[in-house]
């Protein structure tokens, strides 16, 4: 299974990711181990959602992070 994820950090702003192991890529997120997040005091879990291919997976990933895809989040995920 491929994984599309949002997390929110200490300073309340949202972060999305991709992973085929979510488990581990938040456990890496919660010990400073992503660049990205690096350095946030808490990374909290608020939404995922599980694809059987990697290529929808990741499509959708991209989508989240479009304007588009920031008013969709923002009305139908969180």
């Amino acid at each position: 299974m491929y994984y599309v994820y949002i997390l929110q950090l200490a300073d309340k702003s949202f972060y999305i990711g991709y992973s085929s192991d979510l488990k581990q890529r938040i456990a890496a997120h919660k010990n400073n181990q992503v660049s990205s997040t690096k350095g946030k005091q808490s990374v909290v879990l608020v939404w995922y959602a599980a694809f059987r291919s990697q290529t929808k997976a990741t499509a959708f990933e991209k989508y989240l992070k479009s304007s588009s895809g920031f008013a969709f989040r923002n009305k139908h995920l969180l």
